[in-house]
Parts: C-alpha cells; sequence; structure tokens
C-alpha cells in the first residue's frame, strides 16, 4: 500500500474471494506489525515532557503558590470588619491546606484552562504544523492509534497539572503558615486527615468538569494545523462559555452551561459535603466532552490528511 493511500484514509479493498487486491495488501503487511504496537504511550508521554510548553507550564504552576505566598506576606491581614462575610482568600493564612484549596480557588476559572487546552490542543494540530502527521501515519500508525495515544497522553498531563499545583501549595503553606486543619470559612475546621482526601475530590472534580475545555481544544487539534488556534479557540470558548453564565436572562438555561458548575467543588469542603451539584456539574461536562471527542474521531477517520 503507497503511502499516499494509506494518508488518505483509503486504499484497494481486498477481494471477498481472496483476488489480487487481497494478496496485495496482505503482501504489503510487515510480518510481525501489529497496529496496537504502534506509538506507544510511553514514548508520547517521554515527547511531550520534554517540550518547552511542558516545562514553561510547570514552571507557572510551580511558582503560583510562592507568589501568593509572598502577596499575602506583603499585603497583610486587614481584619474581618463588622458585618463582613468571610470567605476563602481570607482564610488561605490560617493552614496549609487552606493556602492549597485557595491557590485552587484562584485558578480555577481560567489558571487551570490553559493547560487542559494546551496539552490537549496542541496534540494533532502540532504534528500538521511540523509536517510530520502524514509520516507518523505512514509508518504506518492507525490513525485511530495515533489519536487515542495523543488524548490519553494530553489527559494524564492535564491531570499532573492540576495535582502538581495543590500539592506544592500545600507545602508551600505548610512551610509558611504551619500544617494545621483546613479552617472552613463558614465556620469550624476539617482535621488534617479529612482536608486532604477533600482537597483529592476537588482535584478530582477540577479534572472532569475540564473535560468540555479539553475536548473542544482536542476536536479543534484535529481541524485545523495551527496548534495556537487550537489552544486558543478552546480557551476563548471557555471564557464564552463563563460569560454566558453571567446572563441572568438566560434563567435555567444555565445550567446546560458546564462553566455554571465550575465551582461546585467548593460543597466538598463544606462539614458535610454535598454532592448534587458535583453531580450535575460531572454529567454536563462528561456528555459535552463524549460529543467533542467523537467529532475529532469521526472528523479525523475521514479526513484527508496532506501535512
Amino acid at each position: 500500500m503507497s503511502p499516499q493511500s494509506t494518508l488518505a484514509g483509503s486504499g484497494p479493498e481486498p477481494a471477498a474471494d481472496g483476488g489480487p487486491a487481497a494478496t496485495a495488501v496482505s503482501a504489503a503487511t510487515a510480518e510481525g506489525y501489529r497496529p496496537g504496537r504502534t506509538l506507544p504511550l510511553s514514548v508520547e508521554f517521554v515527547r511531550q515532557l520534554k517540550r518547552g510548553r511542558t516545562l514553561a507550564m510547570g514552571a507557572v504552576l510551580t511558582l503560583l503558590p510562592v507568589v501568593m505566598a509572598v502577596a499575602f506576606a506583603i499585603g497583610g491581614d486587614d481584619g474581618d470588619g463588622p458585618g463582613r462575610r468571610i470567605n476563602l482568600m481570607d482564610t488561605a493564612t490560617a493552614s496549609g491546606a487552606n493556602f492549597a484549596a485557595t491557590c485552587l480557588f484562584v485558578s480555577a476559572s481560567l489558571l487551570l484552562v490553559v493547560p487542559v487546552a494546551l496539552f490537549c490542543g496542541d496534540t494533532v494540530a502540532s504534528e500538521a504544523n511540523w509536517s510530520s502527521l502524514r509520516y507518523l501515519l505512514a509508518a504506518p500508525v492507525p490513525r485511530m492509534r495515533l489519536l487515542w495515544s495523543k488524548l490519553a497522553v494530553g489527559l494524564a498531563m492535564s491531570l499532573a497539572a492540576m495535582i502538581w499545583l495543590p500539592l506544592v501549595a500545600l507545602a508551600v503553606g505548610s512551610v509558611v503558615y504551619g500544617w494545621g486543619p483546613l479552617r472552613i470559612p463558614t465556620g469550624g475546621a476539617l482535621p488534617l486527615t479529612d482536608a486532604l482526601w477533600r482537597l483529592a475530590v476537588v482535584v478530582g472534580y477540577l479534572f472532569v468538569s475540564q473535560l468540555v475545555t479539553a475536548g473542544l481544544a482536542f476536536w479543534l487539534s484535529t481541524r485545523t494545523d495551527a496548534p495556537l488556534g487550537a489552544v486558543g479557540g478552546a480557551v476563548g470558548l471557555t471564557i464564552a462559555g463563563s460569560v454566558l453564565d453571567q446572563v441572568e436572562a438566560l434563567g435555567q438555561w444555565r445550567e446546560f452551561l458546564p462553566a455554571h458548575w465550575q465551582f461546585a467543588w467548593a460543597d466538598a469542603i463544606q462539614p458535610q459535603v454535598d454532592w448534587d451539584a458535583m453531580i450535575q456539574g460531572m454529567s454536563v461536562s462528561v456528555a459535552y466532552a463524549l460529543v467533542l471527542f467523537a467529532l475529532a474521531f469521526r472528523g479525523f477517520a475521514r479526513k484527508d490528511v496532506v501535512s
């Protein structure tokens, strides 16, 4: 089978009676070739891990807790004041757990969107931009295998980014503010052991809620040869969803927007965990993500790859 027929996603169909076409396809298949062993996840993961944008994003996520700790030290404490409602920011310096929760709070709506869009949107589009996508498929790496590898590594690195941020924040906060229970803004405190698994629930919810952004970025990555277009498009559409959620005239229609549930994880750091809002938010996010992933695979399977 020629590289041109592989790239186009079509080739000579094997005859039902085992004729010349079937013989040609059989002869073109190398002995020992296993489609499932092409483009191993470990190889793809190492490739993506060594890239400059991965190192830059890791540096940003590492520096954020340090910058916030310095900002709290410079800013001081203005006090609660009469009648002033205490929020999560006011308890940031109570302990390392509080500081980690605050870092998640300030980064959930935008900062954590960027690595998800970057790792999932810069996958296929970057290969096309480098003109290496057609050579990967001519290797031959099956199209579905290539997409699954790219998507799995992109999601894994997105999850790693979301885990890395609170881990660094917990370490920095524990050094600066001490290793203690998580103080709840509404009153009371959670023991450290409970606080840690509550923070794990928060990270898990944030990851699932960002699957919509991952789906958008991955779908756009299969539609364009410009990585910045895929990443920027996913970030822009995510921000647009957040803006629409502020339009109260939409009423109950806002509940169908993933952004409407972006802070539902706050129910995990209450005295008693309330799962209702988080379950609704995850359901909306997973539904959108499945549709977007399906569109990406369906479109790429029929795409004429020339770059």
